[in-house]
Parts: structure tokens; C-alpha cells; sequence
């Protein structure tokens, strides 16, 4: 996956994912659909934004993935508890 990157790790990282792209792995489920993800390489972080296209993950994506998790696990506490 091309994107553009932004120097997070050394010159060597950066060059490896211009050319060859990010290789980005699961680094927080916030939801079952939406995650962070974090380069191997450079360490750029990206987030899965509302139309499931990765967006840069910037403090107020933070915020509101941070938010949004605890909605999401409170939501799912509830849940379990009227099933038992």
C-alpha cells in the first residue's frame, strides 16, 4: 500500500517505504471495524477513518478513537449482562 509518508524513522525506513510501501500492522482494535495501525519500518500511524480508508492517525483521531472504544466496550458490557 503507497502512501505518503512522513519522516517517523531513520532515513533508511523512510527510503524502503517510498519504495516499497508501508507494512503496517494492527497496533489497537478500537472497534470490530476500525483500527490502528503502525508501519513496521517508519513507525507512521494511520487509523481506519468512517468510510474504512486508512487516515493519518493525528491527536484528535486519538481522541476519538480513545472515546469511541469505551462507548464500544461499555456498549458490549451491557449486552452480556441482559443475556445472562
Amino acid at each position: 500500500m503507497k502512501t505518503p509518508t512522513h519522516h517517523h524513522g531513520n532515513k533508511f525506513s523512510s527510503f524502503f517505504c517510498n519504495l516499497f510501501g508501508h507494512h503496517y500492522v494492527v497496533s489497537k482494535k478500537v472497534t470490530e471495524h476500525i483500527k490502528e495501525y503502525k508501519c513496521l519500518h517508519c513507525g507512521k500511524e494511520v487509523t481506519t477513518d468512517a468510510s474504512g480508508q486508512l487516515s493519518v492517525l493525528t491527536p484528535e483521531m486519538q481522541d476519538i478513537n480513545s472515546t469511541l472504544a469505551d462507548m464500544y466496550r461499555k456498549r458490549r458490557g451491557r449486552q452480556v449482562q441482559h443475556v445472562a
